[in-house]
């Protein structure tokens, strides 16, 4: 919340009062900007809801069934993103923005549980639980923070939110194509809105104030939630290992899952992970650098769906036959979290490091001979790829020990 806490402090500074809605609820420019406990424990909703999402897609391992994950994925993101937006302005030590908080973790919850059913017989119990969430944060938002600077922002999502709300109703109500292609018509929507800066009737598009954003606080809240959904990788893969037996084929695709998840964090946290607080304080305009971030994490959020699926088809079948599907996700979810992260490493350092894109294009380039491999040694070409780019990470690191990021213009 870079500017916007900067007025507030040269008002606190002038002697002006702040109305009592907007100074009791807001956070101030003195106050810690960590995350707090209570953001710690709404993200725990997320391990259930990612491992949700997986397990649906492993039921359902086919085009449809992975443009339906993606489907729902973007709307799970889309609830965090707004979540951590709102404790970003607001200050989750107050009662009222805790019980907001609580309750979207409810709603999640729900969520998490309708979601493998969402495109059967529970999609209207998933569109109305996800239109609840942000009307209702919206509306409660605008009617607690009065004469505000915030005010006229939640003004723009409570409209936008219910232009959206349409087509998730309606597609609740359709059957198989038409439910996605309405549900996707909403998120399109969504995602559009913000780039265009929320244009709305009579208020216009938003200025660059209304997005407030701290840098120290969102940059710790994208790292916290990238565990949170290591987390899932996690659960996923003991769960699979524990449920047979330990033979040592099955141990030693624990092993390769193990390493993939290691690779993951490394590469995730190296440079640009750590300095995208820095990135956001820098930029005159936070939304160039917010925009891409948030799409970059969904992307490396993806990617680690798809490998949560395949550690568990590796796991329980690591010398089995393997399917074209199967080699999608094995090295598709690789493919996909480097992508992420080279869109990521943009919007840090407004360059991508060569090794992303290399690593990227060398996992799509041996795919199709794949279907000659098991499991496991598909699995073990993509740790191979993943620790070449961890190690080309060393190197750059160690030749320029001090980058910093890029101001964007």
């Amino acid at each position: 919340m870079v500017r916007l806490r900067q007025r507030q402090a040269e008002t606190a500074e002038a002697g002006e009062p702040m109305t009592g809605g907007a100074a009791g609820l807001r956070r101030r420019p003195e106050d810690p900007q960590r995350a707090t406990f209570l953001e710690l424990f709404f993200d725990l909703v997320f391990v259930l809801a990612l491992f949700r999402v997986s397990q649906g897609l492993l039921e359902h391992l086919t085009w449809s069934g992975a443009f339906q994950t993606l489907v729902l994925l973007l709307a799970l993101w889309w609830v965090w993103v707004h979540t951590a937006g709102a404790a970003d302005i607001l200050d989750p030590r107050r009662a009222p923005i805790q019980l907001l908080v609580i309750a979207t973790m409810f709603g999640t919850l729900l969520l998490a549980a309708a979601a493998p059913e969402a495109f059967q017989e529970r999609g209207l119990f998933f569109a109305g639980a996800y239109v609840a969430i942000h009307v209702g944060r919206s509306v409660f938002i605008v009617a607690v923070v009065r004469h505000d600077e915030v005010r006229p922002f939640y003004l723009r999502l409570l409209f936008w939110f219910g232009v959206s709300a349409v087509p998730w109703i309606a597609g609740a109500a359709a059957h198989d194509t038409a439910r996605a292609v309405l549900w996707t018509l909403a998120l399109a929507v969504e995602y559009t809105a913000i780039a265009l800066r929320y244009p709305t009737p009579w208020l216009g598009r938003a200025r660059a104030a209304e997005f407030a954003i701290s840098g120290e606080h969102l940059g710790e809240r994208y790292r916290q939630f990238f565990i949170i959904a290591l987390g899932e990788l996690i659960l996923a893969t003991g769960l699979a290992f524990g449920n047979g037996g330990f033979e040592t084929d099955r141990s030693a695709a624990v092993v390769v899952a193990f390493a993939t998840i290691v690779l993951l964090w490394r590469i995730y946290i190296h440079r640009a992970g750590e300095l995208y607080d820095m990135a956001l304080a820098a930029a005159p305009d936070p939304l160039r650098v917010g925009i891409p971030a948030a799409y970059s994490h969904l992307a490396m959020i993806a990617g680690i769906v798809a490998i949560a699926v395949a550690d568990e088809l590796v796991i329980v079948h690591p010398f089995g036959h393997t399917q074209p599907a199967w080699i999608a996700v094995i090295l598709g979810g690789p493919a996909l979290f480097l992508a992420g992260r080279a869109l990521f490493e943009y919007a840090v350092f407004r360059r991508v490091s060569w090794d992303r894109p290399i690593g990227v294009l060398v996992l799509a380039a041996i795919s199709p001979v794949m279907i000659l491999v098991p499991p496991l040694g598909v699995a073990t070409a993509a740790v191979v790829v993943l620790t070449g780019v961890a190690v080309a990470d060393a190197m750059r690191a160690r030749r320029h020990p001090r980058e910093l990021p890029s101001r964007p213009g």
